[in-house]
């Protein structure tokens, strides 16, 4: 599986402009997005000889996230007024306004290019993408070899900092080495002093010898979460400026949730 296109650099000219953002927001049926989108920015992976293409975008982000509608975290009294755009404005957090999300990629098959020569589309052949649960495990051991980087990147998604309460980031960085490529897209939420969130979601692909078969993609889903109160019992620090980087604090929250799967037609 080859990887095809990947957008321009985060910059600001990918926000979401304002008129976009009013459509999105009609689309999405809600008044509230994150105060940085970046509409503009995506990445796509694709598999020409059979049409099968994962792709990742905020948008598609932003559905999960309404369609999931978790309960807003508690804030704390003494921050709430944080959340006012004007002085007098009643706070009523009544939305998930940490736009946790399940988004997990989207996928999609597309003509092959057998098909475009044959003028067939998948549709003819009922063929569908689809994931299913199974034992077999991304290959650590390959990642960790000294194999080159061929290509690297990084695309954030979308971005809020909770009204100086935190962070909500969502970001999905891609490598490709000489015989694979390894994603991680990751949903990293802090919210100060009350809750950490962590959605990671790993793709591992190995590159075939008959580049006509079906790749073998590889999807591992975890969350993980703790509160602030939790990890302070467990000895780990309660000042949220312990923990600015989700690399190093992944192993301390909690798993609530994990599964294994594959990528099949």
């Amino acid at each position: 599986m080859e990887k095809k296109n990947i957008s321009k650099p985060i910059d600001h000219d990918s926000f979401v402009p304002t008129t976009k953002r009013y459509k999105w927001e009609k689309k999405i049926d809600t008044a509230h997005l994150p105060e940085m989108v970046f509409g503009e920015s995506w990445l796509d992976l694709i598999h020409e000889e059979t049409g099968i293409r994962i792709h990742f975008n905020a948008f598609d982000a932003l559905l999960g996230w309404k369609e999931e509608a978790l309960p807003p975290v508690e804030v704390p009294a003494a921050a709430q007024w944080k959340f006012r755009s004007k002085p007098s404005q009643q706070v009523i957090l009544d939305y998930d306004y940490t736009f946790t999300t399940p988004y997990a990629g989207s996928e999609v098959l597309e003509p092959s290019r057998t098909q475009v020569e044959m003028e067939v589309t998948p549709k003819e052949t009922n063929q569908t993408l689809r994931w299913v649960e199974c034992e077999d495990c991304i290959n650590l051991v390959a990642l960790q070899s000294k194999d080159p980087i061929l290509f690297y990147d990084e695309v954030v998604l979308y971005e809020d900092e909770l009204a100086d309460n935190g962070v909500s980031l969502l970001t999905v960085k891609i490598r490709v080495m000489p015989t694979c490529w390894f994603l991680l897209l990751r949903f990293w939420l802090r919210v100060d002093g009350v809750l950490m969130r962590l959605r990671d979601t790993r793709m591992y692909c190995t590159f075939e010898s008959d580049p006509k078969r079906m790749p073998l993609v590889i999807r591992e889903r975890i969350r993980r979460e703790d509160t602030f109160k939790a990890l302070a019992a467990r000895g780990f620090p309660s000042d949220s400026s312990a923990y600015g980087d989700p690399n190093l604090i992944a192993e301390r929250l909690q798993i609530t949730w994990k599964v294994n799967e594959k990528l099949s037609y």
